[in-house]
């Protein structure tokens, strides 16, 4: 069973994690090598991981169908084995959730050029 509902009312968690320093690449390695443990869950509409300017700071963002079936996800025993693998780079961290609200697309994908756009007035 696919997603359910597209992004516009989604429930979102948003992970801020302080990764030890030096461990940075290993981590990025080791989400890439495991992400599939989330994603491949049928309530999630798809995962993000960014690096923020600030050192050793990364943020780790899902989308899930809604915050029930994120809540059945994060209690399962999968879901702690996933973290336990990323648990040792770890050296802090906090968890936000929100309800998506609204989502505009972007036109990037179009080809539209930056002329075109400042044109269109």
């Amino acid at each position: 069973m696919g997603a359910e509902k597209p992004a516009d009312g989604a429930f979102r968690v948003m992970l801020r994690m302080q990764i030890k320093p030096g461990s940075e690449r290993e981590f990025e390695r080791t989400w890439l090598e495991i992400g599939d443990s989330v994603t491949s869950h049928p309530a999630n509409l798809g995962q993000w991981l960014a690096r923020s300017d600030e050192e050793g700071v990364y943020y780790i963002v899902s989308d899930w169908v809604d915050e029930p079936r994120f809540r059945e996800f994060e209690t399962s025993d999968r879901h702690l084995n996933h973290r336990q693998k990323l648990h040792p780079f770890r050296s802090g961290g906090s968890m936000t959730t929100m309800h998506v609200v609204a989502h505009l697309p972007g036109s990037a994908e179009t080809g539209r050029t930056h002329s075109g756009w400042e044109a269109a007035g």
